[in-house]
């Protein structure tokens, strides 16, 4: 299948791309996150409909977390999981360690709405205080 799928070095819209290997749910938010600015190929902002080829390097945020890939193969269509990693190298960052992302401010169950200085603290531990 994978033969089939990398057409020999062609190339192929960058959000199809991004939505065959799984890094996007749906080929409408890949092209969302090219439109948005969140895709870049080989350093350069990307549109919907650029072409991507073997050897490119794919940047996007998606989520919240930077994924940086290269393209291996050139897929056209979605594939299932164990096919769409081997259609590129993965080398991005890895993700922040689950003790290094702060807690919620989490309330005792019965203790009623919270008050001003029980609100600005929960925003102080979320990091949205100005």
């Amino acid at each position: 299948m994978a033969t089939e799928a990398s057409q020999g070095g062609g190339s192929v819209r960058v959000d199809a791309w991004i939505w065959a290997v799984r890094l996007v749910k749906t080929r409408s938010a890949g092209a969302a996150a090219c439109r948005a600015g969140h895709v870049r190929v080989n350093g350069e902002r990307a549109k919907p409909a650029q072409p991507v080829r073997v050897g490119d390097e794919v940047a996007l945020r998606h989520g919240g977390r930077d994924r940086l890939v290269k393209v291996s193969a050139v897929l056209r269509k979605r594939v299932g999981a164990p096919v769409a990693v081997t259609a590129y190298v993965d080398n991005s960052p890895p993700p922040p360690p689950r003790e290094a992302v702060a807690p919620a401010g989490v309330r005792d169950r019965g203790a009623g709405r919270p008050t001003k200085r029980d609100r600005r603290e929960m925003e102080r531990l979320r990091g949205l205080d100005g």
